[in-house]
């Protein structure tokens, strides 16, 4: 998901919780006993699904109760995982109202909705209070924003001394330009990908020491064809999934796109 601007814009979609509701429903799902990974196909809108968020928690080293800010979680998927399986308590912030919408509607079908919490908001201004979360946590969610200095920046505002940062994010490979469509973008004018390098100078320069970053193109991070069953891919992106892979799929093999996850500590 996006994490810049104050609208739904390239995202919105109405009727996204209820659009999961039902799609669960048909592939005979019980909806009184839903789990995270019941919903992870249609909820977890990211390189890797719900096995990168899993990853990345792990990594990150997250226990129970710590406060995660979950800037751009769109659906929410990763935001209930880190509530129902790392008992953390999350704050889930995103531009997109009826993702919004959606995120709740389904943290409630799960009795999460007093471990996840909802706010509208731009991740260049986020509705928060300084050094107030424990953990800043992100998904392929900074890609259409340019300003990534200040992005970072305002991560380290909300973050109390010693917090965590921890990312995952389709950066710019060493071949130029990228294929499109991608999945958040139809041209250049709504992506910003930055190199490895790059990024990893934008993030320390805004106060961070880093303590993991992995190249994890490929494999269950990248995806490179079609899935069987309803997916969130498809029930977002529609008709235009089909263009979007083969973009992918060529981005990923010509080096133009790689996928990075990283942990930092808040200096």
């Amino acid at each position: 998901m996006a994490t810049g601007g104050s609208s739904d814009g390239y995202w919105g979609r109405a009727g996204l919780g209820q659009a999961i509701l039902d799609a669960l429903a048909a592939s005979g799902k019980d909806l009184d006993a839903l789990t995270v990974d019941d919903l992870a196909p249609l909820d977890q809108f990211h390189g890797g699904g719900k096995g990168a968020t899993e990853r990345l928690a792990l990594l990150a080293e997250l226990t129970p109760g710590t406060r995660v800010l979950d800037v751009g979680g769109g659906l929410g998927g990763p935001a209930r995982t880190l509530a129902a399986q790392f008992g953390c308590q999350v704050t889930l912030v995103d531009p997109a109202a009826t993702y919004l919408q959606a995120s709740q509607l389904l943290a409630e079908r799960l009795g999460l909705a007093d471990r996840v919490a909802h706010r509208l908001g731009s991740a260049l201004d986020l509705p928060v209070d300084d050094g107030s979360f424990d953990v800043v946590w992100t998904q392929n969610s900074g890609m259409q924003i340019e300003d990534k200095a200040r992005l970072y920046a305002e991560f380290h505002r909300v973050l109390r001394p010693g917090g965590r940062l921890a990312i995952q994010e389709p950066m710019a490979g060493p071949v130029q330009p990228p294929i499109y469509p991608l999945m958040w973008a139809t041209d250049p004018s709504g992506s910003f990908l930055r190199t490895p390098d790059e990024m990893l100078a934008i993030v320390e320069g805004a106060g961070f020491r880093m303590r993991a970053w992995h190249d994890v193109t490929g494999g269950a991070y990248t995806t490179s064809a079609p899935v069987a069953g309803p997916t969130v891919q498809r029930l977002i992106m529609g008709e235009a999934l089909e263009a979007i892979v083969r973009s992918n799929r060529r981005n990923v093999d010509e080096g133009r796109q790689v996928s990075v996850e990283g942990v930092f500590d808040r200096a």
